[in-house]
């Protein structure tokens, strides 16, 4: 046995247990349905709540919302997005080293319900009560609910989101023709989830703010008793490391008491903040924290690449993850535009009344997933019948090709923000047309991504390295954050200049697209044998 197969223990399992071996489902192991299903309800939990999370912020104190200017709100969202992703880091860490894959799966869901509980209490306070009226001012109750419900969900994700991605690579041989098609079976999964929740839980808090949070919740409670009652088709995968002797015991424990420390550390942070003995001024923390995490990826790769012990051919390849994890910052920061500019673009500027209904702005966030599921299926077949014929694009293609339909995208919202800009209201086929094309270029980059980042990754960095994907989502997550803040019109200044910020994405997208095809083939040699 190799000294890296001794380190995993039972991390992963033999190929012979994960595809030759055990139950199947439409030529599947059955393991990735319950990965599949888990998924789609952590996936409803999360968009169900970021359809709401921006205009809530935006919202009036006396409707229920919390006031904040576009600034604050936008650095909240960026911050917030950003850490999301940022704590898969840790979280693909933990795994690696202490729980294992399945039970970090499990912890994370737990925490993200408690969560998104915390963020419905003042709803679910009002409904006891039945004070269901006009605020004058904000309480505490608001706030620290607001605040300790981010974080919860926050820390939950972070262990969940990297570890579940992980599993579904595991379910598979290293070499398997199966594999990619099992990803985009996974990445359905995220997308049914995330076109039923922004209309269940927009329309709930059409009466109450929190009870759409609330709604959020129960999904991801739907989450967890599916993956505790089918938790027996992923027999064999994602457990946690077996110290083999005592030296490896000792390192194990030295490594839980300093997660412990570190909590114990946030707590006391936590603390202070809520207690306003420690004053955080959003925006200025999301000013400096694309240097923080450029800093911190840039230390990750050197530390893998000269002290993780890699032979060449591994170093190349993490390599590879290195380059493309700046070009997939570059397409997180406009893709995320979604949730933030974009979602209040549809409630400020878009004609949405329907035979004397407005319709919530919060139900354009279905949109994206709409055309996933569409079309999933179709750049699917689209990748496999090129490959039949030596024609299939490799994977840096694959990515320049989605920054350029992003590119084009945002080009459809510089001709939607003329006609805002102009005082008039856009109709609703601008952002519906834009979010066709970003689909698509998510289609070309996102799966790839996945996939991607299991096949580089060495095997025992394989949950850092998925971490690692998701930190490039959390770098752009934070630059769509800060943009949103100025780019949302919330002001006749910022009003005029939301084609010019609209404009500069395009410039950044389709130019980032255009090198990365000018660099795709020395890349494509440094994967080896990798597609």
């Amino acid at each position: 046995m190799e000294k890296d197969d001794q380190f995993l223990g039972k991390h992963n399992a033999p190929n012979k247990i994960l595809e030759n071996e055990g139950s199947q489902l439409f030529g599947h192991p059955k393991g990735l349905m319950t990965l599949f299903f888990t998924e789609m309800w952590e996936r409803f939990s999360y968009y169900g709540m970021r359809a709401l999370l921006i205009l809530f912020m935006t919202a009036p104190i006396a409707t229920g919302g919390l006031g904040f200017n576009d600034q604050t709100s936008g650095a909240i969202y960026g911050l917030y997005s950003m850490a999301v992703y940022l704590l898969a880091l840790p979280g693909g860490w933990i795994a690696d080293r202490i729980l294992g894959l399945k039970k970090s799966v499990w912890y994370g869901g737990i925490i993200i319900t408690l969560g998104h509980f915390t963020m419905a209490l003042p709803g679910l306070l009002a409904l006891i009560t039945g004070d269901h009226g006009a605020k004058g001012a904000l309480t505490g109750v608001d706030l620290y609910s607001f605040f300790m419900g981010l974080i919860l969900i926050v820390i939950g994700t972070g262990l969940l989101k990297p570890n579940i991605s992980s599993i579904v690579g595991q379910l598979y041989p290293e070499n398997s023709s199966k594999r990619d098609a099992g990803f985009s079976i996974f990445y359905m999964g995220i997308n049914v989830g995330a076109f039923i929740a922004p209309i269940a839980c927009s329309t709930l808090a059409i009466y109450d703010w929190h009870l759409g949070f609330g709604l959020a919740g129960f999904g991801m409670l739907m989450g967890l008793i599916q993956y505790k009652l089918t938790g027996k088709y992923l027999s064999g995968v994602g457990n946690p490391i077996v110290p083999t002797n005592k030296k490896e015991k000792g390192e194990r424990n030295n490594l839980i008491k300093g997660v412990w420390v570190a909590m114990l550390l946030i707590a006391i942070v936590l603390a202070l903040f809520f207690l306003e003995i420690l004053s955080i001024d959003p925006v200025a923390i999301a000013a400096v924290s694309n240097t923080v995490i450029a800093i911190v990826a840039l230390m990750f790769f050197l530390y893998v690449l000269f002290l993780g012990g890699l032979n060449r051919d591994e170093k190349k390849k993490v390599l590879v993850v290195m380059i493309l994890f700046v070009f997939s910052s570059i397409f997180w920061s406009g893709f995320e535009q979604a949730g933030s500019s974009l979602n209040l673009f549809a409630e400020r500027f878009t004609d949405r009344v329907i035979l004397g209904w407005e319709v919530p702005a919060g139900y354009f966030q279905s949109i994206n997933s709409i055309f996933i599921i569409m079309f999933a299926p179709f750049f699917g077949a689209m990748w496999v019948a090129l490959a039949k014929r030596n024609l299939e694009p490799s994977s840096p293609l694959k990515f320049a090709f989605g920054l350029v339909l992003l590119g084009i995208g945002f080009l459809v919202m510089y001709f939607a923000a003329k006609i805002a800009a102009s005082g008039d209201m856009a109709a609703p086929s601008w952002l519906v047309i834009t979010y066709l094309f970003h689909t698509f270029g998510e289609l070309s980059l996102s799966p790839v991504g996945l996939s991607l980042t299991t096949k580089l990754a060495p095997k025992k960095f394989v949950g850092q390295m998925m971490g690692m994907w998701f930190l490039s989502i959390a770098m752009g997550s934070l630059i769509a954050g800060r943009i949103a803040g100025g780019a949302s019109g919330g002001t006749e200044e910022a009003l005029a200049q939301m084609p010019n910020q609209y404009m500069l994405i395009v410039y950044t997208a389709v130019g980032a697209g255009i090198v990365l095809m000018l660099v795709a083939k020395p890349i494509r040699r440094l994967m080896g044998n990798v597609h």
